[in-house]
């Protein structure tokens, strides 16, 4: 037995209620049913919100260690996830909704690959649409007809989502993880358009996301000017250090004055 067996009759239940009951065409079934998972993931995507704010508040110190050790790798790994541990710091918390999404992502593949035999038949709906705004058909592959400008949407939105989730990630890990959506397009062109449909719009829920997100993390404060007329620190603390050092002098006396006795009987 396909493990996956359960979920993809969950994704077909929720398709064809949708599209029977609350009257969406098939293709933005595939919508709404973005839009379900999100929700469902919102307790995930708090704890990513939070993680990355507790990574982007550590973000000095994390790089003071990456610059420290930054000519050996084993030991700031070592470092940075003992730094991780005492900060009570999860890194991969951030990608819990991607990772939460895959089986979904891969039932709904199997859904679609056998949509027409699997949904259309037993509906008695045969002449029932597939196309998403006259561009595409779900059940095609996306390199036919307007697929092509599918896959162009998925790769921007794609980069968006991505270039504003990894923020606080290492230079190389961003990089990877800009460059995977590019990678990943001469396999996405034989998936069925209704796959792409779905990620194109889980991208998008993404990138709102991310600009939320960005509005929510606190910003570094800067340090404070330092006008002309302000000695440097190093400066004070020399002047301080020289006073310290320096002998004590013994506090000036006031002069004493004499008193003049006066002779009885003499007058001025």
């Amino acid at each position: 037995m396909n493990p996956l067996t359960p979920l993809e009759d969950l994704l077909t239940w929720i398709l064809t209620h949708l599209h029977d009951s609350v009257g969406f065409s098939w293709a933005w079934s595939i919508v709404a049913l973005v839009v379900i998972v999100r929700m469902l993931l919102v307790p995930l995507t708090v704890r990513q919100i939070h993680s990355m704010q507790n990574l982007q508040a550590h973000a000095p110190e994390m790089k003071k260690i990456q610059q420290q050790y930054k000519h050996d790798r084993q030991k700031m790994n070592a470092e940075m996830m003992a730094f991780y541990k005492e900060n009570q710091i999860n890194p991969a918390a951030s990608c819990l909704p991607i990772l939460a999404q895959f089986p979904i992502f891969i039932g709904l593949f199997f859904v679609l690959r056998d949509f027409e035999d699997e949904i259309l038949k037993p509906s008695n709906d045969p002449t029932a649409s597939l196309d998403w705004l006259n561009l595409i058909t779900i059940t095609e592959n996306t390199k036919v007809g307007w697929g092509p400008l599918l896959i162009v949407c998925y790769a921007v939105s794609q980069l968006t989502s991505s270039y504003l989730m990894s923020t606080t990630m290492q230079t190389a890990q961003r990089v990877m993880l800009l460059i995977l959506p590019i990678a990943f397009i001469p396999f996405v062109l034989n998936f069925p358009s209704g796959l792409m449909l779905y990620w194109l719009t889980t991208n998008l829920w993404t990138t709102g996301q991310g600009l939320i997100t960005r509005r929510l993390t606190p910003k570094p404060q800067p340090p404070p000017k330092k006008s002309s007329r302000t000695p440097p620190k190093s400066e004070v603390a020399a002047a301080a250090a020289a006073e310290k050092a320096a002998p004590k002098q013994p506090a000036a006396t006031p002069p004493r004055v004499r008193k003049v006795k006066r002779k009885k009987g003499s007058r001025r």
